[in-house]
């Protein structure tokens, strides 16, 4: 299995919604099976699967995450109906907590309840920043823990859990929060420089790997690989990982699709 993170959904091209039930997703198996059951059924998919960035990351990244909860809905109905294979959405943690409110003057709650009316067959995933939750501070650990629970409580699956610098006591309380709330845990490894290169000790291949035998201590269920700017040779981590993890960048142009492909094969 190789999961890769990109934004496929074009506004312009969206055709009427159908009407009717969506479609099953791999939604059913998490809430059949539970978080373990989910990350089992995702290790033993053959082939490739797709998480959506369109509903977080794409306009977070290209158009500071000002899109509205009403332009979301609008296009809801149409994911839930015309890409039920998604892995997931990534739809709301990062700055979409902070930005609604401060913005757009909206409830960041009440979108995540909205949309999780109108997609109820896809997961929806969100981006958790370790001990600083959707904030950009350190917050006590009880509030990253109810925080997890009232996200899971309102619709949230998947917590992709990441801290900039890869410092594992941050990454391990939201890991830990997020698990206790009931949620899929994905730890994301923050990949810079390149492996291949013996000069560049600090950040090397043992590095990496290291700090994967951490999280996995740790317990996460889902563990990946956060891309920045992309690497040179992405699959060498991944290859030493001993299986593909979820790849992610935010690289605007998203040549970087093609990228971990090799250690897919």
């Amino acid at each position: 299995m190789i999961l890769i993170y990109l934004d496929i959904i074009k506004l312009s091209h969206v055709k009427s919604s159908p009407h009717g039930d969506p479609p099953a997703g791999l939604r059913e198996i998490l809430l059949r099976e539970g978080p373990e059951g989910f990350a089992k059924a995702v290790r033993n998919h053959k082939g490739l699967l797709l998480m959506d960035t369109t509903f977080r990351d794409a306009h977070q990244s290209l158009l500071a995450t000002r899109v509205r909860t009403h332009d979301l809905k609008n296009i809801s109905p149409f994911v839930a109906h015309n890409f039920s294979q998604l892995f997931s959405l990534e739809n709301w943690g990062g700055a979409t907590f902070d930005v609604a409110m401060r913005f757009l003057y909206e409830c960041p709650w009440k979108r995540l309840q909205e949309m999780r009316a109108l997609i109820p067959n896809i997961p929806f995933q969100m981006l958790l920043r370790g001990a600083n939750a959707v904030g950009y501070t350190n917050y006590p650990d009880n509030t990253v823990y109810k925080f997890c629970e009232v996200a899971k409580e309102n619709g949230m699956d998947i917590f992709r859990v990441f801290d900039s610098l890869n410092y594992l006591p941050n990454m391990i309380l939201g890991m830990e929060a997020a698990g206790s709330a009931g949620g899929v845990v994905e730890a994301a490894i923050s990949y810079t420089g390149d492996v291949s290169d013996p000069d560049r000790t600090k950040y090397s291949l043992d590095y990496y790997l290291k700090l994967a035998d951490e999280l996995v201590k740790a317990g996460t269920h889902i563990l990946s690989i956060k891309v920045r700017a992309g690497p040179q040779r992405s699959s060498e981590p991944e290859e030493a990982l001993r299986a593909p993890p979820p790849f992610h960048t935010t690289l605007a142009d998203s040549h970087l699709i093609l990228t971990p492909l090799p250690s897919s094969t």
